[in-house]
């Protein structure tokens, strides 16, 4: 087994999960079975009540663990899928550790940091890097760990120390370090600025742990000049400093690890047993990222959520939109628009967020409200739903966009004008959305109906059937605690809100579709999770078809796209 670790210099979100995401693929290119582990040196047990405005969007993987959003990252650029392992936290290791000590492991010695936290670490390390994320259940031969956080940050101070003593243990040549930092350029000299890099990468040999590539993230191209003063001051060669400035898109990231040669670093590095080049795999991604430059058509999404200052929170929705416009050769733009901006209450106190915002949703060719909780933002929610429905507008409900749709349709068209879900109004007439039996009203981590699950079709007249390949079922992953009230599903399917996806016992409602419209249609799933660049998710893609106007003709092609 090697082992790639990559740390990180100067500031946090420098762009670590695509390096390390781009160098998975890379290796993977070569044929060479790669599995990644993030380390997240928080104190939470998992990312699961976590607000998105904290670290981004909280991943589902098919195990139910909810992970760092990076753990996507992992799965879309390499193709794999990962386990609640994959993601350490400083909660799971001391949970795992203080569980030894009360079961009496450790025999009366007093349990520290070094070297029972730290053994543990490397523990967890070794353990899961065996295990196989490929679809053939091989071993995996690359591990590559990203070390959430800075450099000198005080709660990464154990991992540190625990892969200061790794790399002894699993020898020079299994074991690689990669620095990410950051070269600035301030606006009033122009200059790009190594000294922070100098510093970063002093403060990593203090802890015991030496760069064997120095990646230099930066906004513009990086001059020879300053490569030659980093490899001059951080003691490594020139070929060990790798640019990384700000590009059209992730994709072009592999291709640019790959043009300063570090296919044959780690080939001659770590002993690897390839050839110089990299094989078809990293031809498509050229291919891909050089058609994604070049598109010239535009489809416009309104993405209607409540965490829209920060574009991370929706890392997935936005990955799955941008999949789906990649396929058929559209420019995705993608309009976030805060639903409390929709609300009559924000008439009365801001009117002209109020009409900008409406502007955004009118001119949009399709609608998207994705997953949330709590009653923030709701009613802005429901007024983008039922724009959608009655102007025609294509429209995509994920998780609570599902289960508004069904609020909407009951008021609206049902006539059921106090009809809601228990999680807003308890005490409502008309519960069209109910906790789930099993839900936990005392704990909330790890509580929800997570992972994946399969959905049933009941029915051969559905559009998303027909997008999913006429499959019978589909399996996608879930996170949600409230399901749509199958007691009153009769009543929306006499007026055409049909109920076409159940869960195999055939009383939890997965999948709506309205008659006589476009596109309207609700997921009670996360299909975004498993959407990767070259395998766009079906509901998704329905969307972006409906909102060209190309929807129709592609179901007649037989679900073949256009070349």
């Amino acid at each position: 087994m090697k082992y790639i670790l990559v740390t990180g210099g100067v500031i946090s979100g420098i762009g670590k999960g695509i390096i390390a995401s781009s160098i998975g693929t890379i290796l993977k290119s070569c044929g060479l079975r790669v599995t990644a582990i993030k380390i997240d040196p928080y104190i939470n047990i998992d990312a699961g009540t976590f607000s998105p405005y904290e670290h981004g969007e909280v991943f589902v993987l098919n195990d139910g663990g909810e992970v760092d959003l990076d753990l996507g990252n992992y799965e879309r650029f390499l193709d794999i899928n990962l386990y609640k392992d994959n993601n350490i936290t400083t909660g799971k290791i001391y949970q795992h550790v203080i569980n030894k000590e009360r079961h009496g492991d450790y025999l009366g010695k007093t349990v520290q940091v070094v070297p029972h936290i730290t053994d543990a670490v490397q523990e967890w390390v070794m353990n899961q890097a065996k295990v196989p994320v490929d679809d053939d259940k091989k071993e995996p031969q690359i591990c590559v760990i990203e070390l959430g956080g800075t450099i000198g940050d005080i709660e990464g101070m154990p991992f540190v120390e625990a892969f200061r003593q790794f790399q002894f243990k699993a020898k020079r040549e299994n074991f690689c370090n990669i620095h990410v930092s950051l070269v600035p350029q301030p606006n009033a000299t122009g200059e790009q600025k190594t000294k922070p890099t100098q510093n970063s990468v002093r403060a990593l040999r203090g802890l015991g742990l030496s760069p064997d590539l120095i990646v230099c993230r930066s906004a513009k191209p990086i001059e020879m000049a300053v490569k030659e003063k980093i490899s001059m001051f951080c003691h490594v060669e020139p070929e060990q400093v790798i640019f990384i400035h700000d590009v059209s898109s992730t994709y072009r990231v592999p291709i640019l690890l790959e043009e300063q040669g570090i296919i044959k670093y780690f080939k001659q590095r770590l002993n690897l047993p390839i050839d110089d080049q990299p094989s078809d795999l990293l031809m498509k991604w050229k291919k891909m990222a050089c058609r994604y430059e070049r598109l010239l058509k535009v489809c416009s999404i309104a993405l209607v959520g409540k965490y829209t200052k920060l574009s991370d929170c929706y890392a997935s929705v936005f990955k799955a939109l941008e999949h789906s416009a990649l396929a058929i050769n559209y420019k995705l733009d993608l309009m976030y628009i805060d639903s409390t901006e929709l609300e009559r209450s924000t008439e009365a106190e801001n009117s002209v967020k109020y009409h900008q915002a409406w502007h955004k949703l009118c001119k949009a060719d399709g609608i998207l409200v994705p997953g949330g909780f709590g009653i923030r933002g709701t009613e802005g929610k429901l007024q983008a739903i039922s724009w959608a429905r009655t102007k025609k507008k294509p429209f995509l409900g994920v998780c609570l966009g599902m289960q508004l749709a069904v609020v909407e349709f009951a008021r609206n068209c049902l006539n059921w004008k106090d009809a809601n879900s228990t999680e807003f109004d308890p005490g409502t007439k008309n519960p069209v959305v109910i906790d789930m039996p099993e839900h936990n009203p005392g704990d909330m981590g790890g509580t929800m109906r997570l992972g994946k699950r399969r959905t049933v079709f009941k029915t051969e007249n559905s559009v998303l059937r027909k997008l999913y390949g006429d499959e019978m079922f589909v399996e996608e992953r879930h996170r949600h605690r409230y399901e749509v009230n199958p007691e009153l599903t009769h009543c929306f399917e006499e007026k055409g809100l049909k109920f076409v996806g159940h869960d195999t016992e055939g009383s939890r409602m997965e999948i709506i579709e309205l008659e006589n419209h476009p596109y309207f249609v609700g997921v009670q799933f996360h299909p975004e999770f498993s959407s990767r660049p070259m395998k766009p998710s079906p509901p998704y893609l329905g969307l972006l078809l409906a909102a060209t106007g190309t929807l129709n003709a592609y179901l007649q092609r037989g679900c073949k796209l256009s070349p």
